[in-house]
């Protein structure tokens, strides 16, 4: 009990440390050498993606003498990146601005081009009400437990004319808890917001969502050409589990980009991410990840499965590579520290989520299907 005791108490300082967002592994490891981490169903990633990536870095750098060039030259500017992923995707490179992770692109849309009253469904990702400057307000639209906090586009808009609005920002689907909007609704909304300073859309989760039995791949790009207030920001990070590349990139109007990168982002990617857009540049490598990415979603839908069969926990609807649950009395927040401790399954606890309803909330991401078999196990043993 003493050794358990004096985790707890290291992971909750950790916890602090980092504010509303988890500690890495890595931190973990280091600081509490005793845990053993087996699972990381934290980080919301595809690890079939990560296998991927890592083949054809080993193929394409066998020895640290082909990665020299990749560590020690400038990478190619933002607008020659912008124009491999322009191609890539089918837009102009002049809409791309390309970031360092979608956490640069975030930062830089609230600073330069949100008004002074940007409206946030809540719960949601914690940065985007943390960026903003002094003389901005973040105004949220609460989403009800009632409603499995899934977003209402009327109740939205009425919300926006009520509390007067100049700004939005849509995550799509939603992180914690999946919930997605639909193309349909999508424009809906958009058409509602046209004349509203910026809408940003963010689709870092996109890739795992579907709105056919194809499973085939969702994206918002050709909206960009029809509203011009649009801003959609997509990190790689997930979809293509290489988090500690930090890539990502915005597609915004022409004349946002040119104010970005004529202000101070020149050379703001590394060279192993401009060694990834490359390669994501290549139609067989594009061709391999689809079959992951299907790979994957049919696994979080197994998961899913064994995961609503569970008693003791509600699962909320998803259409992302996680699930947002709430565990029945866990009045003392101690189910994730369990987890962890007792079976080296890292959950991500959503006390912290500003707009989440009472206790009990845990983020569960997907992972392999024999990772995702080892989290069911755990979780039963600690429920049971």
């Amino acid at each position: 009990m003493e050794k358990k005791d004096r985790i707890k108490g290291e992971f909750l300082r950790l916890k602090k440390q980092s504010g509303t967002h988890s500690p890495s592994i890595k931190t973990l490891l280091e600081e509490i050498p005793e845990l053993d981490i087996k699972i990381d169903a934290c980080f919301l990633s595809n690890p079939y993606a990560t296998d991927l990536f890592l083949n054809y870095l080993e193929k394409d750098f066998p020895t640290y003498s082909d990665l020299r060039d990749c560590l020690e030259f400038y990478p190619p500017q933002n607008s020659d990146i912008a124009k491999i992923i322009g191609n890539t995707i089918d837009v102009s490179m002049e809409n791309i601005f390309v970031g360092n992770g979608a956490i640069e692109i975030i930062s830089a849309v609230l600073s330069n081009y949100c008004g002074k009253k940007i409206m946030l469904p809540i719960p949601t990702f914690s940065s985007y009400y943390e960026f903003i400057k002094e003389d901005q307000e973040i105004v949220f639209h609460e989403l009800s437990e009632l409603n499995n906090y899934e977003l209402d586009v009327e109740n939205l808009k009425e919300d926006l004319l009520n509390k007067k609005a100049d700004s939005l920002i849509l995550i799509n689907p939603n992180n914690p808890n999946g919930d997605y909007l639909n193309r349909e609704k999508v424009i809906d909304l958009l058409e509602f917001c046209k004349n509203l300073d910026c809408v940003i859309l963010d689709e870092s989760f996109v890739h795992f969502a579907y709105e056919s039995d194809d499973l085939d791949l969702m994206n918002y790009y050709d909206l960009i050409n029809t509203y011009n207030n649009l801003v959609i920001i997509k990190s790689m990070s997930k979809d293509f589990g290489i988090a500690g590349v930090r890539a990502g990139y915005g597609i915004m109007s022409k004349e946002r980009v040119e104010n970005l990168t004529k202000s101070s982002y020149l050379w703001n990617i590394s060279g192993l991410a401009s060694y990834f857009f490359d390669l994501y540049s290549q139609k067989k490598f594009r061709e391999e990840y689809d079959v992951v990415r299907k790979k994957y979603i049919m696994n979080t839908l197994m998961f899913r499965s064994e995961l609503s069969g569970i008693k003791g926990i509600k699962i909320y609807p998803s259409k992302a590579n996680f699930f947002l649950i709430k565990v029945e009395n866990d009045l003392d927040g101690n189910f994730g520290l369990n987890m962890l401790i007792n079976h080296g399954v890292y959950v991500r606890n959503c006390s912290d989520k500003v707009g989440l309803e009472g206790s009990g909330y845990y983020r569960v991401a997907s992972r392999t299907f024999e990772e995702n078999i080892n989290i069911i196990k755990a979780i039963k043993i600690e429920l049971s």
